[in-house]
């Protein structure tokens, strides 16, 4: 652990009460000159210290930066986040910035985050709104041992994880929007992007790109997606721990990612039906412009949603826009 991030712990284990100079000098064994320029170094990292010549430093508030300690701290993983996690203030893409790491062989598990995205990206080449502070804009990095045919499974998989973060830190009412929009009270509160490399008949490594709005407020989101947008902020009127939120996410994720991997992916579908509720509602499906209207029968293992149209056919859809038709 580097010199910084041992004076933050001893910060942090005193929060709230004054540690001497002195002291902290002998318990890392640096001069208190190098004390004072770590403290700097934390300030510029949005930890609120105070310092005083008689009485020392004071830790008041944490930083609500995504920074890679306070995502590591408590962090309940074997695997993903251990590895590595690349922050970055802004990025044009994590997807983007996921991809060239895993290019160049990055672990499975490797985490980028970032503050910011320029150039966010949503499904079918839609943009994601990605304020600076507000939201939670990560890309995970994956090498499961599959055909490229598994895809739609994974895709699946990360709605069921955000979910569950969503369900046990929050009470919010959390829906599954097929195939992997995440809902609040019918507006949309995290969007999922997963990318693929494949080589021959196998996959090299998925990218699995997460949106998720936080502390975003109403009047921040772009009047085109403000009726159909929300955040935790919005939903419950207070601000969320953007840390505790990644971890919890990651630590679902991984014990889902597990199940995935031993072939037990049924009960993972059996958990999407249950937040998605999509069987048997009437439904209008935007493929690429064309429209299916009808009642959805299933959505089968691989993400393949099966609609009667009102003729009474039945189609099997890939990927689309669905818009729900309410009584």
């Amino acid at each position: 652990m580097s010199t910084k991030n041992r004076l933050l712990s001893y910060l942090k284990e005193e929060k709230g009460n004054w540690i001497s100079g002195e002291l902290l000098s002998n318990k890392l064994a640096v001069s208190r000159a190098a004390i004072w320029k770590h403290v700097r170094k934390l300030k510029d990292e949005g930890y609120i210290i105070e310092s005083s010549p008689k009485k020392g430093y004071l830790l008041s508030k944490v930083s609500t930066l995504l920074l890679v300690n306070e995502i590591e701290e408590g962090l309940d993983t074997e695997v993903f986040g251990k590895g590595k996690i690349v922050y970055f203030k802004e990025l044009d893409s994590t997807n983007i910035k996921a991809k060239d790491l895993a290019g160049q062989g990055a672990p499975e598990g490797t985490v980028v985050v970032a503050e910011k995205q320029t150039r966010g990206k949503g499904r079918r080449g839609r943009s994601w709104f990605s304020p600076t502070g507000d939201g939670i804009y990560t890309s995970l990095i994956l090498r499961p041992t599959m055909s490229p045919g598994g895809m739609p499974r994974i895709t699946l998989m990360t709605a069921v994880a955000v979910a569950e973060a969503l369900l046990s830190l929050t009470q919010l009412k959390i829906r599954i929007k097929w195939p992997n929009d995440v809902l609040v009270n019918g507006k949309k509160i995290a969007g999922i992007l997963t990318e693929i490399s494949t080589e021959m008949d196998g996959v090299d490594y998925i990218i699995v790109g997460l949106g998720l709005n936080v502390n975003t407020p109403s009047e921040s989101f772009p009047e085109e997606v403000r009726e159909i947008a929300t955040s935790i902020l919005i939903e419950t009127g207070s601000e969320f721990s953007r840390a505790l939120l990644i971890r919890e996410y990651l630590k679902w994720y991984e014990r889902y990612y597990e199940m995935f991997k031993n072939g037990r992916f049924e009960p993972i579908m059996r958990r999407w039906k249950e937040l998605a509720d999509i069987a048997g509602q009437r439904i209008v499906v935007d493929v690429l412009g064309e429209k299916y209207i009808g009642e959805v029968l299933d959505v089968d293992n691989d993400g393949v949603l099966i609609l009667r149209d009102n003729a009474g056919n039945t189609h099997r859809i890939f990927s689309g826009d669905v818009t729900l038709m309410h009584p």
